[in-house]
């Protein structure tokens, strides 16, 4: 029966009725209901302030034993083919110093004009002017340009570039401009700029 009257008394509290100076002579049913809104602020505040930020670690901790997991995956991955990019480097190097092989030293930088000079009269041209001009030194290597001239017809100029194009050293051409000439004659005038290169050294300033 107590059960009964503590309900009966529930529904008849009217909140306005409610005194909260004197909550010791409250009737049981208020007090009730004050016990119920404590123990709900407190289990309310405990979750905000303690299980909350405990869930907020425990993602973190989640997360990160993800990122740590695709980092061993990854790892483990580079240590299994760690013989192939072995080989794959050294075939790399195999392959720069070939490269290299092709890049005049300074001493080599007249015989390559020698022979640019003898592939374009080997093509039928006639060379008006072959000559070397000012270094552009880049980050990683010395740009070497070469102004070329020359007289002849459109197949000789076919044969001339192929020739370059087929040179051992690693020249590039560039800018070509071809006129007719003034005197009426049926030659062409081409002038094209080549470009070779060679290693910077350290002392040099880019």
């Amino acid at each position: 029966m107590a059960l009964e009257d503590t309900l009966k008394q529930l529904n008849q509290l009217d909140i306005n009725d409610i005194d909260f100076s004197r909550v010791g002579v409250w009737p049981l049913a208020g007090r009730v209901v004050l016990l119920i809104v404590i123990a709900a602020a407190l289990v309310g505040g405990g979750y905000f302030f303690m299980i909350k930020d405990r869930y907020s670690q425990l993602e973190f901790a989640a997360n990160k034993e993800r990122e740590l997991f695709t980092q061993f995956e990854r790892k483990s991955f580079e240590a299994a083919n760690l013989d192939a990019y072995r080989d794959q480097l050294a075939e790399m190097e195999e392959t720069f110093g070939a490269l290299l092989k092709q890049l005049p030293k300074d001493t080599e930088v007249p015989g390559l004009l020698e022979d640019i000079d003898e592939f374009g009269r080997g093509s039928g041209l006639t060379i008006q002017k072959i000559a070397l001009e000012g270094e552009q030194v880049g980050e990683f290597y010395v740009e070497l340009p070469i102004r070329i001239e020359v007289q002849g017809g459109y197949h000789e100029f076919g044969a001339f570039i192929s020739g370059i194009a087929g040179m051992p050293r690693i020249v590039t051409l560039h800018n070509f401009e071809i006129e007719t000439r003034k005197d009426g004659k049926a030659l062409l005038n081409m002038v094209v700029n080549a470009k070779t290169y060679r290693y910077k050294d350290q002392g040099e300033e880019g």
